[in-house]
């Protein structure tokens, strides 16, 4: 009788930030499928719970449940404990989480929205489980960022928005401090068995950017529907860059439809990003309070 193949990720835990809708829910799925466990966080406990009763129904197994609304930092935090209390290991954690806001808006510990959820969260929660990552090496970190990170620039001198402020420019600079810390985080690492890459998901059919949309958006978005991916086809770069075998050492690298691409000349700065590494340690110092 033959044995049944293991599936590539059978015996793995995977963390994955955001996976109650869109993208990170076609990634949970995907992982699920090829055999790992998968744990989501989300701000909705009933939504994420759906979600991962579906996984289950789907015969992806069971799965965690974390509720955690990551533009806050105490969240993250908090998030951090109790995944480090429930899950013995991680071997993928996938940064998937992000926003659009055509407005500015402020979260309770006084930092931009945009900048606080889509680069602090993934930067402050990888540095809180990499010690769980390190041991369960080997292991990896993918960060969601966008093609959109070739149009941003790290305002240093007004990174909150507070002078000038455009959902559009807040979100570029967003996506490019997701592949600048995945860069600065791969050679932070260097040496060890976990690697840093991050990804462009591609025009993908979700609801991203619908509690506060651009007027551009609320115009061309139901134009272009048709012709954006679906969830489950953005998700598959984050899937492949998650699970394949081949990409076990590699590290510090930027893909796109699957295959690892040259970023914006501006992600390739040491000097921005050890920067930008500096500020995101020390984010209280970012508040016009501070």
């Amino acid at each position: 009788m033959q044995k049944p193949r293991t599936r590539p990720m059978s015996g793995r835990t995977v963390l994955i930030t955001g996976g109650t809708g869109g993208i990170g829910k076609a990634t949970a799925h995907g992982l699920a499928a090829l055999g790992a466990h998968v744990a989501i966080t989300g701000r909705d406990r009933g939504r994420a719970e759906a979600a991962v009763g579906a996984i289950r129904a789907a015969g992806g197994g069971q799965g965690d449940v974390f509720v955690a609304d990551l533009s806050a930092q105490a969240e993250v935090r908090r998030l951090a404990e109790e995944v480090l209390e429930r899950l013995p290991r991680i071997d993928v954690l996938v940064n998937n989480v992000g926003g659009y806001w055509a407005t500015r808006h402020v979260t309770a510990e006084g930092l931009e929205r945009t900048f606080a959820l889509n680069h602090l969260a993934p930067f402050l929660l990888s540095q809180l489980l990499l010690d769980r990552l390190k041991e369960s090496a080997p292991a990896r970190v993918v960060t969601v960022s966008s093609h959109a990170h070739a149009g941003g620039r790290i305002d240093f001198d007004d990174l909150q928005g507070e002078r000038s402020y455009s959902g559009a420019r807040a979100y570029n600079q967003s996506k490019l401090a997701n592949v600048l810390f995945s860069y600065e985080l791969a050679r932070r690492l260097n040496g060890t068995a976990v690697t840093a890459n991050a990804l462009h998901p591609g025009v993908v059919r979700t609801s991203f950017g619908a509690e506060d949309p651009a007027s551009a958006q609320r115009l061309f978005v139901p134009l272009l529907r048709p012709f954006m991916k679906s969830p489950a086809r953005g998700a598959a770069t984050s899937v492949h860059v998650a699970s394949a075998p081949e990409l076990a050492r590699v590290s510090g690298r930027y893909f796109v439809n699957g295959k690892p691409t040259t970023s914006s000349k501006r992600s390739y700065d040491l000097a921005v990003a050890a920067r930008l590494w500096q500020v995101s340690a020390n984010p209280i110092g970012l508040t016009s309070a501070g």
